[in-house]
């Protein structure tokens, strides 16, 4: 039915639809005249736009049912009809967060929606956040994209440069054209929950949440192959374009991740002085401890030792010079991340004279759960980015922005 590379999120026709059976066992939704459903999640350079397609198993011939357009984003939960005329969906924009509707596409115009839901703002006082779905080139031409956040009522001009806080998390792509496709919606709800970074816009921070920070392997090349210069890259782009629109101090500038975002924040601490600070969340730095591949790199310790010991951050525990906040589960169980993945890497950077901070949340696992661990995870971080990044001292005279 369709043939493409799994990266090409472009040409994505979308998964079949689903309905449960008596046994409630998922089956293919087939209607009377031969014809599926497909559910896809529209990506475009305008950003995503899902859709519902119908597709004539027998003429290959596709209609497009339903697409989510602006200045809204909507997302199918269910097909209700088998004719996919009838939908349940949720629908938000930046400034209303998602409500459920029953969507019926053989009404016209505002007659198709019946709001099911009416779920008010859950932080009014962060209802006017600025929310802009950017984009950038890195040094090689590989087009990235990044969501920047800025709080309420705030204006570059008047107001000057931010501190920033910048959360992300690294991909491997086969091509650079994979790589540079626009990823996330500019229409999506202003969302502000404990996991993510939007939080400290209450704090007065400027926040670029989810830039692009793509690993690319073409031909033979593995993509691990060339990870450090590459990362590198991609961070340099992102302060650069921040810093180029006015909102962000290149001198307090954070950066931070959880889980293989937060093995991204050692090794650019490592790497780099573009980052006062880092906030690593239940990460892994020594990649020799983890010798039978990670994340999507296939090859075992003993068939790319060089490439393990490269991309170990506990490697260059010396050269990391900024503030490294650890937090980590202490029952984590990902096999990647055991704890004592960050119990080693505080003591080699502390050991050497680095500024690192450790905190093991008891009966936590990879993500967090509790309200105490969520509190003192926000508080932990807070301070953190308080001391290292809003009130930091000017750098040192051997402090240089650019990486080393």
């Amino acid at each position: 039915m369709y043939a493409g590379s799994f990266e090409d999120r472009y040409n994505d026709p979308g998964q079949p639809v689903m309905r449960a059976d008596a046994a409630g066992l998922p089956r293919l939704l087939i209607a009377f005249d031969n014809s599926i459903l497909l559910d896809g999640q529209g990506a475009s350079k305008e950003g995503d736009r899902p859709f519902i397609d119908r597709l004539n198993l027998a003429t290959k011939q596709k209609q497009r049912l339903f697409q989510s357009a602006a200045p809204y984003y909507e997302n199918v939960v269910a097909v209700l009809d088998e004719d996919g005329s009838r939908l349940l969906s949720t629908r938000e924009s930046p400034t209303e967060q998602p409500n459920y509707y029953v969507r019926n596409l053989k009404q016209q115009g505002a007659a198709q929606l019946t709001a099911l839901t009416h779920f008010p703002h859950p932080l009014p006082q962060l209802k006017d956040v600025q929310k802009e779905l950017i984009r950038y080139k890195r040094a090689d031409g590989v087009d990235l994209t990044a969501t920047l956040m800025l709080p309420p009522n705030y204006d570059a001009k008047r107001d000057g440069p931010l501190p920033t806080l910048m959360w992300a998390y690294p991909q491997e792509f086969k091509t650079a054209s994979a790589a540079s496709q626009t990823k996330g919606s500019p229409y999506k709800f202003n969302a502000v929950s404990y996991w993510g970074p939007a939080a400290f816009l209450s704090m007065g921070y400027a926040v670029l949440d989810n830039p692009s920070f793509p690993i690319v392997g073409n031909g033979e090349q593995e993509p691990n192959d060339t990870y450090l210069p590459q990362l590198v890259a991609d961070a340099e782009a992102a302060v650069e374009e921040v810093v180029r629109r006015g909102v962000s101090d290149r001198n307090r500038i954070a950066i931070g991740g959880h889980s293989y975002g937060a093995f991204m924040t050692g090794n650019l601490l490592a790497h780099t002085r573009l980052f006062r600070a880092g906030i690593a969340r239940s990460g892994a730095y020594n990649r020799t401890l983890t010798p039978f591949g990670f994340q999507a790199e296939e090859r075992s310790f003993w068939q790319a030792p060089a490439v393990y010991q490269a991309m170990s951050p506990f490697n260059y525990a010396d050269k990391i010079k900024d503030a490294l906040l650890m937090i980590h589960g202490e029952q984590d169980n990902n096999s990647g991340t055991f704890p004592i993945q960050s119990e080693r890497m505080f003591q080699a950077v502390k050991g050497l004279g680095g500024t690192a901070r450790l905190v093991m949340l008891p009966n936590e696992s990879h993500g967090y759960r509790a309200r105490e661990s969520i509190m003192q995870m926000l508080y932990e971080s807070n301070n953190w980015l308080e001391k290292y990044v809003k009130n930091a001292a000017p750098p040192a005279a051997d402090a240089k922005p650019a990486s080393k």
